[in-house]
């Protein structure tokens, strides 16, 4: 929306690192939060902050953002009631925190591009945004989601748009400014995923779109453009938890004991990423507190000293609802124990692993702990016993020991070492600069569709479990505002990681500026733009303003030209670069004034000569008859240096008539007076 005094950036930095918060009911309820947000950092066309949701397992997501400055910032002034749709689902946000941002450059081809890298793909639920002030501007969507072992656009249904409200509908308590905007609602296009404000494009308080993806998202792209004035939107994420615990109970036999306090237990997510770990009381209770309600979870037991797992080491857990994770058993080693440990390559240990032992009285199985350990025990004393292993997808190696035999003692050091599939990877850079949330594909040139994944915050991609082989085709799908780049071709995969697969993206950039009559905007002034390839001619529009977009890197001179009756106050032209980063470059001001019209000097008769006629353009010989005396040698040359205005030729002429009139009447009383003198 238009930019307004009622959100100063005072109150915006105030509200810098407002906390998560949240709403919920009793032990064991869901509860409900809205997001936290770090420092807000950078500078104009270049801003970062992260933004985290409550519980263990929901990503965290880098924002970069190449907004303009201004009023920006991560604020808490604004708010959804609890009767507002989105406070029905997840509580009233009062209090709680959300970011403001604006386009790239205030015109309606410069739009901001702001993306939300996830540090690994969200749930596919029980989370959503919320995208505020929607009115004069409008926000066009774009989500990449983890799609088996590649990655794809999310469709306009697979947001899950919820709805369209005001927060100024639903009574009190409501942010300020509310009275003229009740009933402003934006609109939702979900064939081109825009969120498009009022049709007027008039500046209003409240209008809000918002949406629960059913997709697992990898990266969030918002492309805000300006429709009409100085634009500004909000944006709100919030999320559900719920409760996962359980129990790890001793199970052993024969008076024997296994303490099951401090077993350790470890929390993975459905991307197999460590995200919580905990440890067992004295009755065997565990808890990992509030999770992201997604399923998929995996819960794995590393064994107590002494002791041995009853089953399977590590159980699945669906946190969609409130769950309690099926309970595990460990119970005193009985003899004779077989263990070992399964890791890669590089000595990290490989949990989950399925082991199995053959033995003379038949087949048992279990899996490695979090630490890659596993442990199979009550053997009797004997031959022909063979470990083995089922490899995760893509490791290979030797998958099976010798056979041994069982004597009276522990047989320890059955290990295996698993190679781990090669990877490709390298970064994608925009002017130096890492891009997350780049689609990247991988062309195996086999026939097979290509393979894809996504940047993360720092730019980096990597394929995993890519087989070896040779005239592999890696290539980059630019985001908007971007060059395309050349793919990398050729590119060969032995038992070896493949890194340093780089691309370094460009995009143009821009300049503006306003031209301006003191503090007044002067349209129609001619703006010339100089630089790689043919000058171009701008005009200033009605609010003085100039604006050139599509400009490659290079350096670039602007030349204003006055328009007649004005001059430039300063300098005419200005010198500017664009990098590769594609900069904004605003602030290109010029000040014109008008100029004073220029006096001029009216033209007096020349004198008349005797008989009427003008006399001679010839001057009389200096100090002759009808000549001015020569002025004053310390005199300014032509005079007094003021401008003649005619009165001084004019008081000579009225002077002589009236000397003239005067000495005529004193003439005839004379003659008067001589002939009465005469008469007496």
């Amino acid at each position: 929306m238009p930019s307004r005094p009622r959100v100063p950036l005072v109150a915006l930095v105030a509200a810098l690192l407002v906390g998560v918060a949240a709403t919920g009911g009793p032990a064991g309820a869901v509860a409900t939060a809205f997001a936290s947000w770090g420092s807000f950092e950078g500078s104009a066309n270049a801003y970062r902050t992260t933004m985290q949701l409550s519980g263990a397992a929901f990503p965290t997501a880098t924002m970069t953002s190449d907004s303009r400055g201004g009023t920006v910032g991560i604020a808490s002034s604004a708010f959804f009631n609890a009767a507002t749709p989105v406070g029905q689902a997840y509580g009233s946000s009062q209090g709680s925190s959300y970011v403001v941002l604006r386009p790239r450059a205030d015109n309606a081809t410069a739009p901001s591009v702001t993306t939300y890298a996830f540090e690994s793909p969200t749930p596919a639920q029980q989370w959503g945004f919320a995208l505020s002030d929607v009115d004069a501007d409008a926000v066009t969507i774009s989500a990449v989601v983890a799609d088996g072992d590649g990655v794809r656009q999310a469709t306009g249904a697979e947001l899950g748009f919820q709805g369209a409200f005001n927060v100024c509908s639903f009574g009190t308590p409501r942010p300020g400014g509310c009275t003229a905007s009740i009933g402003d609602v934006p609109t939702w296009d979900p064939a081109t995923r825009t969120l498009t404000g009022n049709p007027q494009a008039l500046d209003t308080v409240g209008a809000t779109g918002w949406f629960e993806p059913a997709v697992r998202i990898r990266s969030l792209s918002l492309t805000f453009r300006q429709r009409a004035g100085l634009p500004a939107y909000q944006t709100w994420f919030f999320n559900r938890t719920h409760t996962l615990a359980g129990t790890v109970s001793d199970v052993s036999t024969g008076g024997a004991a296994c303490p099951v306090g401090g077993t350790v237990l470890r929390l993975v997510d459905q991307n197999g990423r460590d995200v919580a770990t905990t440890t067992a009381s004295d009755d065997g209770a565990y808890s990992f507190g509030e999770v992201a309600s997604q399923i998929g979870y995996r819960v794995i037991l590393e064994a107590p000293e002494g002791c041995a797992v009853v089953g399977p080491a590590q159980q699945t857990a669906d946190a969609s609802q409130d769950v309690t994770v099926p309970a595990f058993g460990v119970r005193e080693i009985v003899p004779y124990p077989v263990s070992g440990r399964v890791v890669d390559d590089d000595g990290q240990p490989l949990a989950g692993v399925t082991v199995t032992l053959d033995g003379p009285e038949g087949t048992v199985t279990t899996t490695t702990d979090g630490d890659g350990r596993y442990l199979l025990d009550d053997n009797p004393i004997g031959d022909g016993y063979v470990v083995s292993v089922d490899p995760p997808p893509g490791y290979t190696g030797t998958t099976q020991r010798p056979a041994f035999a069982i004597d009276d003692a522990p047989v320890t050091g059955q290990d295996f070492v698993l190679q781990a599939p090669s990877s490709v990877g390298g970064a994608v850079t925009g002017g130096g600069s890492p891009l997350a949330g780049v689609v990247v594909e991988l062309d195996l040139g086999d026939g097979s569709p290509p393979r894809s994944t996504v940047t993360g915050a720092d730019g980096t991609y990597e394929f995993a479990d890519v087989p070896a082989g040779s005239g592999y085709t890696i290539s980059v799908v630019p985001p908007e505002g971007y060059d395309a780049e050349p793919p990398i071709e050729g590119v060969v995969v032995d038992a070896d990681d493949v890194t340093g697969q780089d691309f370094a993206l460009t995009r143009p950039g821009a300049l503006g500026g306003r031209v301006t009559d003191g503090a007044e905007p002067l349209p129609g002034v001619t703006v010339v733009v100089d630089g790689p390839g043919d000058p171009v001619t701008l005009t200033t529009d009605e609010d003085g303003g100039f604006y050139r977009g599509d400009l490659p890197p290079g350096t670039y001179t602007l030349d204003v030209t006055a328009p007649d009756g004005y001059e430039v106050v300063g300098e005419a032209t200005r010198t500017l670069t664009i990098t590769d980063a594609g900069e904004i470059v605003g602030g290109q001001d010029f000040v014109v004034r008008a100029v004073a019209p220029t006096p001029t000097t009216p033209t007096s008769p020349s004198p008349t000569a005797p008989g009427g006629t003008t006399g001679t353009s010839d001057p009389p010989d200096a100090g002759g008859p009808g000549t001015d005396p020569p002025p004053p040698a310390d005199a300014p040359p032509g005079g007094s240096g003021l401008p003649d205005t005619g009165g001084t030729a004019l008081l000579t002429v009225v002077l002589g008539a009236l000397l003239a009139a005067i000495g005529a009447v004193s003439l005839r009383l004379a003659r008067s007076r001589s002939r009465g003198d005469a008469v007496d």
